[in-house]
């Protein structure tokens, strides 16, 4: 299996990498256009700032590619809310995938939330042997607020999209690779899919 992770110059990428090889896999770190296209599975970080990062991938011209991909694609953190039809930050216009604006918490909760959170209202397979309940890891100062396409969510002085999912394309706010067990079954579930 043929495994890339897209690499634009905004993802905490080493780690990503490290938590598929403990899954007995072996990752490629790319922003080659052809060896993207060419994976039997897409993963699609991010950390850092949405209207810089989404710069970055305008000019390796990943912005058009990513959403015309047909294999699976996973999203994560900023990955995610790039894939969404925009975010606040930066008033930054997202790649559309999903039909969700990314907004800011509001001042009534200590932002940004960093740490350990309950995933639920679980969907899909991403999720298959993952409790309701269970906990995942965090960092961020945006979210997806509920959709037609959230599958599962956390609560931080509301309710919001921990992950998010149509066709072959799934998002998840919180980062699997830091998220003990539960992220590596849910990173094991996407390559499985």
């Amino acid at each position: 299996m043929k495994i890339v992770i897209i690499n634009y110059g905004a993802g905490n990428i080493q780690s990503i990498k490290f938590a598929i090889q403990r899954l007995g896999y072996e990752a490629i770190l790319s922003q080659d256009a052809e060896e993207i296209q060419n994976a039997d599975k897409v993963i699609f970080p991010g950390v850092g700032e949405a209207s810089s990062a989404m710069k970055m991938l305008k000019q390796s011209g990943l912005d058009t590619l990513i959403s015309q991909l047909e294999q699976p694609v996973l999203g994560i953190c900023l990955g995610m809310q790039l894939m969404c039809h925009s975010s606040e930050e930066g008033n930054t216009k997202g790649l559309g995938i999903f039909d969700v604006d990314v907004v800011k918490f509001t001042n009534e909760v200590k932002v940004p939330q960093i740490g350990w959170n309950e995933i639920s209202n679980l969907k899909t397979g991403l999720f298959t042997g993952v409790s309701e309940n269970d906990h995942i890891y965090l960092v961020h100062s945006f979210y997806a607020p509920l959709c037609k396409e959230t599958i599962a969510t956390s609560e931080y002085g509301l309710s919001y999209s921990a992950a998010l999912a149509k066709d072959n394309f799934y998002g998840v706010q919180f980062h699997p690779e830091k998220s003990s067990l539960v992220g590596e079954r849910i990173i094991k579930n996407f390559l499985e899919l």
